[in-house]
């Protein structure tokens, strides 16, 4: 939706801000401070690649307080990996369970894009996982697809980009290449290459 957004509207890519992996890492913070026992705002984690099935948990790089989450679970011996594997998963299908029963979720991401939104009218440079155009970064170019950056009042100031593992590395491009596969099939429709070619700028 991104990537259509930014080709129908003639902004530039870094006017053109998705929600990204905004709920999923807010969700994924929130789920790992209740199995941690910790506060919410003290746990630094994220959630990567496509809001969706492809998407990951950034494990290398969460911490606790700033202490890495593999240290932390040291004094946690009642925490399995297994346990966190699953954490992750339930964070992944989310959206799934909340259909199934309210048949669409609206909340989440609402608190998702108000705080997204804060960031641009307020111009707080803050660092946020959105829907970022990738331009060689993880080895990828030509999508729009959840990482961190830095979101002002000019939209994406500059993304952040997180030193990835090699398992990381290989799930960034996996899920890169699904948001790219759909794309191209998107694109093999008539009427969208027409109305990427007649895009219109609505704001300066």
């Amino acid at each position: 939706m991104t990537y259509a957004t930014w080709k129908f509207s003639g902004f530039p890519k870094e006017r053109v801000v998705g929600s990204g992996t905004s709920l999923d890492s807010a969700r994924f913070r929130q789920a790992l401070a209740e199995k941690l026992d910790v506060d919410a705002r003290s746990v630094h984690a994220y959630i990567m690649g496509e809001h969706g099935d492809s998407e990951f948990a950034v494990w290398s790089h969460a911490n606790i307080a700033g202490v890495n989450l593999e240290e932390f679970l040291k004094d946690k011996e009642n925490v399995q990996e297994a346990e966190l594997v699953e954490l992750f998963e339930g964070v992944r299908d989310a959206a799934y369970t909340i259909i199934n029963k309210k048949g669409a979720t609206y909340y989440g991401i609402a608190v998702a894009l108000a705080r997204i939104t804060k960031a641009i009218l307020d111009d707080e440079n803050a660092v946020l996982p959105l829907s970022v155009f990738q331009e060689g970064q993880y080895g990828v170019s030509n999508v729009y697809i959840g990482q961190p950056a830095i979101v002002g009042a000019h939209g994406i100031v500059r993304p952040v980009n997180i030193p990835l593992n090699d398992a990381e590395q290989q799930k960034m491009k996996a899920s890169a290449d699904e948001l790219q596969a759909i794309i191209d099939e998107a694109w093999k429709n008539p009427d969208f290459q027409e109305a990427s070619k007649t895009n219109v700028t609505l704001v300066n």
